[in-house]
């Protein structure tokens, strides 16, 4: 990569590398990028720090991702619109911003979701919740049921721009999603994730039986939650 600029992060400068190699044709519209193992070993950078940068080039309008294909070249310039720089996640403060955002938007659509959501995706969502389940007993990771469950009250919604900002917003936070369960609490991390179900399933209640304020009530406590236990990491490594 060039030359690092005064505090830039590592996803910073390999953001922009990519962004300058697109907008100088370098890599050319409609071809794929390099995969992640070939943008590790040319920049020596972890896997997360890649993939932070694509979802940055994304969001930019730069490049569309197709699970299991890649990653693509769109256009050279970026698109002009809203736009959250995920290199400045690094502060705890940032990060906080953002669960805040993303508190408000789930919230309502858990509203809409309760008024609105078909037999098929509350058994959708209710598989989400088996999953997780089965991951806790596993030992697994559950961030992905986990994910799904959230993505799932979003689509219900039925208003796609909740949808398209949902995979913006948890899309950044997941990407930031380095430190474990357990490192975010005074409980196990067993204890942990069982307390975050019991939360899920509060909300799916909620929306099962169409309560939208119930629903609404569920969903931002839980996130409220995750702000909580944040700030007290935070509190804790910076006393």
């Amino acid at each position: 990569m060039n030359k690092a600029r005064p505090r830039e992060t590592l996803t910073g400068q390999l953001t922009r590398t990519l962004a300058e190699r697109i907008t100088s044709g370098q890599y050319a519209v409609g071809t794929q990028l390099p995969s992640e193992q070939k943008m590790i070993s040319e920049f020596g950078v972890s896997r997360t720090v890649v993939r932070e940068a694509i979802a940055n080039l994304r969001a930019n309008g730069r490049v569309l991702t197709r699970q299991g294909s890649g990653a693509f070249v769109l256009q050279q310039e970026a698109a002009k619109g809203f736009h959250i720089d995920s290199g400045h996640l690094t502060d705890i403060q940032e990060v906080v911003s953002l669960l805040e955002l993303r508190i408000g938007l789930e919230s309502e659509a858990a509203v809409l979701a309760a008024q609105r959501r078909t037999p098929e995706q509350l058994e959708a969502m209710k598989q989400a919740l088996r999953d997780i389940e089965q991951a806790i007993l596993r030992d697994e990771n559950a961030l992905e049921p986990d994910l799904r469950f959230h993505r799932l009250i979003a689509e219900a919604a039925g208003n796609p721009h909740f949808l398209k900002l949902f995979h913006y917003v948890s899309e950044l936070l997941m990407t930031r999603a380095s430190m474990r369960p357990g490192r975010l609490s005074s409980r196990s991390p067993e204890e942990f994730l069982n307390h975050a179900q019991r939360e899920h399933e509060q909300i799916c209640f909620a929306i099962e039986r169409q309560d939208p304020e119930a629903a609404r009530a569920a969903l931002r406590m839980h996130l409220s939650e995750s702000k909580a236990r944040l700030l007290r990491s935070a509190a804790l490594h910076n006393p």
